[in-house]
């Protein structure tokens, strides 16, 4: 059928590769390109024996023109972003220049603040619709799957929607006193920025972590919830008729939040550069290197993941709920593919939205947030590539 460029060979990038492996009649042949070289040779080295053939090649991913090189000699259908949200634009840019459709799974964020928001790649849809090619902005779970069941239920189970709350649980234990899940300076970065929500037209910004709740997850049971800055309810908030309200809710253990604090207060979770020892440093990045890779929590990780949306609108003049999740066991995950959920929970969505682009089923020239194009053949490989969901029309709802 056809051809991907993977850029990127961390841990989700690991799972794009399985997936794509998997559904080989799609992904006939994949490249996976990153700055590690070895990375991508360690990750062909598992792969290597399937119907789908791998190649890799090694990029730098802030170059455009080392980008444009490279895709000029893979020629892939579709390039898969899987870098760093800090190299979204440039990614991006080495598409147009070679007119070849694109998808990552998280917006762009600068590197001097931490400001993750749609408006940089929105800025491309005139440029990408006189190219002719495809973005697909956000096709991880959060955003992501979060969106397509959004679209899901507007379709299906509303005539309008007017408040969505997006839970993430991740119930795992790595065994760490402390340790990040995914890419330990987007991670912070995200948790120490003010939180917000939308309502009634406008978003409403709020102290870090300030606002709490408890919720009860199906198969996880009762965690403690806070209230987070999302990008996915920015573009929710164009797209789904009726809405007033969205939260977006992630789980923190109280050991975590301890450590969190005391990091914030010794100045670690900083991104102002410091001098030290006659060279510039990032706190952030130095606290990254000393804490565990992400990608080494899979062997050690127990547990399980719930994320989902509750919906509250109306069908046909009376109120209705639909609550709608995926849970995910991390050491399932690892089993299959080598990697703990947090990477699985992003990986599969995002080989899954280039699926869609390359089949066609999802296609149009310019830019686009995932909640835009028809749900249901996403909603289908969901639980064809381990993903499945589950519904309840009755949930319990946060207050």
């Amino acid at each position: 059928m056809g051809k991907a460029l993977i850029i990127g060979a961390g841990g989700v990038a690991s799972v794009v590769a399985h997936k794509c492996c998997q559904n080989s009649n799609v992904f006939e042949e994949i490249c996976i390109a990153s700055r590690t070289y070895a990375k991508c040779e360690a990750l062909k080295a598992k792969l290597d024996g399937g119907k789908t053939r791998v190649s890799i090649a090694q990029v730098d991913a802030n170059n455009v023109p080392e980008l444009i090189a490279l895709i000029e000699k893979v020629k892939p259908d579709i390039v898969i972003n899987v870098a760093l949200p800090y190299q979204d634009l440039t990614i991006m840019d080495a598409c147009l220049a070679t007119k070849t459709d694109y998808v990552d799974t998280a917006n762009y964020e600068p590197e001097d603040t931490a400001k993750f928001e749609y408006k940089w790649q929105w800025a491309y849809r005139d440029r990408f619709k006189e190219a002719g090619i495809t973005a697909l902005l956000g096709s991880g779970f959060d955003p992501g799957v979060t969106g397509v069941f959004s679209a899901y239920a507007q379709k299906h189970y509303f005539d309008e929607i007017h408040s969505i709350d997006i839970l993430d649980a991740n119930a795992g234990d790595h065994g760490y006193p402390f340790a990040t899940n995914f890419n330990p300076e987007i991670n912070i970065r995200e948790v120490t920025a003010k939180g917000s929500y939308f309502e009634n037209g406008t978003f409403i910004e709020t102290e870090p972590m300030s606002i709490k709740r408890v919720y009860d997850f199906p198969q996880i049971g009762p965690k403690d919830i806070y209230l987070l800055h999302h990008e996915e309810m920015e573009s929710l908030a164009l797209n789904i008729k009726g809405i007033k309200k969205i939260r977006f809710w992630m789980t923190f253990g109280q050991s975590y939040l301890t450590h969190l604090k005391v990091l914030e207060n010794v100045g670690m979770t900083s991104i102002e550069p410091i001098e030290f020892e006659g060279k510039q440093i990032v706190p952030l990045q130095f606290l990254k290197a000393v804490l565990p890779d992400p990608a080494s929590l899979g062997p050690r990780t127990k547990g399980k993941t719930n994320i989902g949306c509750i919906f509250q609108g109306v069908k046909d003049g009376k109120a209705r709920t639909y609550y709608v999740y995926n849970v995910c066991d991390h050491q399932e995950c690892y089993r299959e593919v080598g990697s703990q959920a947090i990477s699985y929970t992003t990986g599969v969505p995002a080989m899954i939205g280039a699926a869609m682009v390359m089949t066609g089923k999802w296609k149009g020239p310019g830019v686009f947030n995932i909640e835009e194009f028809d749900p249901d053949p996403f909603m289908d490989a969901l639980n064809q590539f381990g993903l499945p969901w589950h519904e309840s029309f009755a949930p319990a709802l946060i207050n």
